[in-house]
């Protein structure tokens, strides 16, 4: 998937405040190594470097647009790698990763093998959009199956990839001293014309349309985003509430 940094970026401030709750979480004093996995555009990665500014920090994303952003940043190692394949060469003393392991299948092997990267004590921290069921994934799927683009963009719906709080505890607690979940639902207050649709066709709309090609692209997004007007209105100031929930893993290794 090419990812679009300008209209990722248009609603950083809110995409960034669950990755600065996850790192307000982190107890680590020292640590050698950081490793934010799906950096993206790299603001989080700086952030990282400014609170442990002995660590080597190395920001790895699949994608090249994304990281071609995130070289405004100096201090930072980046990496283009497959985030899914992707494996360090020591041991690293944090992996942090903010809005990317949903993207991922089989939780149930992703997560002990990033644990296995770890050093003793070691943090995994990890944050992953819990928002599945809300309206803005569901009407996806819902224009996805009733118009004549069926057949190319049916095999692209799945189910959540997001497993249960008791799902997660399950995976990690044999393998770690500690493990923390929590899930909070943020309510983002956004300005614009239809900001949700924009805000989706920025992550997960997109390989929605990238299947898709010229003026069906543009007549699918235009069906996803008069539901979405519809389930989202605007307030009495014009302005529109998105409730946004999302699932935090905090977990020591062994």
């Amino acid at each position: 998937m090419t990812w679009e940094p300008s209209r990722y970026l248009k609603f950083s401030g809110e995409r960034q405040q669950p990755a600065l709750d996850l790192m307000a979480a982190i107890d680590l004093e020292e640590p050698k190594n950081i490793v934010d996995l799906g950096c993206g555009a790299g603001g989080n990665a700086a952030i990282l470097r400014q609170r442990f500014p002995d660590a080597q920090v190395t920001g790895v994303d699949s994608s090249a647009e994304m990281l071609s952003e995130a070289r405004q940043y100096r201090g930072i190692e980046w990496e283009l790698a497959d985030i899914a394949a992707w494996r360090p060469e020591q041991p690293v003393s944090l992996i942090f990763s903010n809005a990317a392991l949903h993207w991922l299948p089989a939780h149930e092997k992703l997560f002990p093998r990033l644990l296995s990267f770890l050093e003793p004590g070691g943090v995994l921290a990890v944050q992953m959009p819990n928002n599945f069921g809300a309206p803005t994934h569901q009407l996806i799927a819902a224009t996805a199956t009733e118009g004549p683009w069926a057949d190319k963009l049916r095999p692209l719906i799945k189910s959540s990839p997001v497993g249960s709080p008791g799902f997660y505890y399950g995976v990690l607690s044999p393998l770690t001293r500690s493990v923390r979940l929590w899930q909070t639902e943020y309510i983002h207050v956004l300005q614009g014309e239809n900001p949700v649709a924009d805000w989706t066709r920025g992550t997960a709309v997109k390989p929605f349309l990238d299947a898709l090609e010229g003026r069906e692209k543009e007549d699918f997004f235009t069906a996803y985003a008069d539901r979405i007007a519809k389930a989202y209105p605007p307030e009495s100031d014009g302005r529109t509430l998105l409730p946004f929930k999302r699932m935090f893993v905090l977990a020591v290794a062994d």
